[in-house]
């Protein structure tokens, strides 16, 4: 196991799960609360780890919204029951539903001011989710897996298969680091649904422009390791022992003061804005 991260001297990191509340229809609130939350830590406010789950939605990636057919690409998954939605962090098409946990690390820059390298913001991220799964034995490797939907460098895998996929956000003064994590039901039927995806929005594109994804590519916790029948509550109880952990020695009232859960309003507000933001790209 590894050493566990340690934030910054006065920094603890407070713990947000939103699970269980699946009443969200519009998958654009959750990252709005991220935004939210991360002005927030980057104006004095404690470091939060943000968990969160979408009964039904897919969610696209800039370039993805530039494909030549994307707004039919769009319309086939509405048609299907998806709330859909252009993200404004890194990464291609991530299909969500309530067996996927959202985790968020948002997390301010060093006393200086300074933001991290670029690959340490992924590390701490990888070392969240290896710490959160080191009692079930389970290798986690990292690395590209071909044929993966949203593809990267930082793909995690058991086995050669991906469950996880992670990517970043920067403000001002903060950052937010966002993983998905496929803990339960069939990998290779989401794979099969982003495949369909590109079929449509992706014709007559040019090669190497959107991920060739593979069926066989991905797989859930809950396939990968042995006896994982609640993979969606294990997982999550287990990030937060270990972000628990991590706070050990640290004093959380004064964090618990700085904090303050964004308005219903604010986050609407913010949400639509984000739309608005790349509203064209579906047109």
């Amino acid at each position: 196991m590894n050493i566990p991260f340690r934030l910054p001297e006065h920094q603890p990191i407070l713990i947000l799960d939103r699970t269980a509340d699946l009443s969200s229809m519009d998958v654009l609130h959750h990252f709005a609360m991220d935004e939210l939350l991360c002005s927030q830590t980057g104006n004095g406010g404690p470091a939060i780890c943000h968990l969160w789950r979408h009964p039904r939605a897919f969610v696209m990636g800039v370039r993805d919204s530039r494909l030549p057919h994307a707004p039919e690409g769009d319309a086939w998954l509405r048609s299907q029951g998806y709330n859909t939605a252009v993200r404004h962090s890194g990464g291609a098409a991530v299909p969500l539903d309530a067996g996927v946990v959202n985790l968020s690390l948002i997390l301010p820059f060093d006393s200086t001011g300074k933001a991290p390298d670029f690959h340490d913001d992924f590390e701490v991220m990888v070392q969240l989710i290896r710490d959160a799964l080191h009692s079930t034995g389970a290798q986690v490797d990292t690395g590209e897996i071909a044929g993966a939907f949203c593809p990267g460098t930082y793909d995690l895998s058991i086995g050669g298969l991906k469950f996880c996929g992670i990517a970043q956000r920067r403000q001002r003064h903060a950052f937010i680091i966002q993983a998905f994590i496929i803990a339960s039901g069939s990998g290779s039927e989401r794979a099969r649904l982003v495949r369909s995806f590109y079929d449509i929005a992706a014709s007559g594109a040019a090669p190497g422009s959107y991920p060739l994804v593979e069926e066989s590519s991905t797989a859930s916790l809950e396939e990968l390791i042995p006896g994982q029948d609640d993979a969606v509550n294990s997982f999550t109880h287990a990030v937060k022992d270990v972000v628990r952990r991590w706070q050990s020695g640290y004093d959380l009232t004064q964090a618990a003061v700085r904090f303050k859960l964004p308005s219903a309003d604010d986050v609407r507000e913010m949400a639509d804005k984000l739309r608005q933001r790349y509203a064209d790209k579906l047109s």
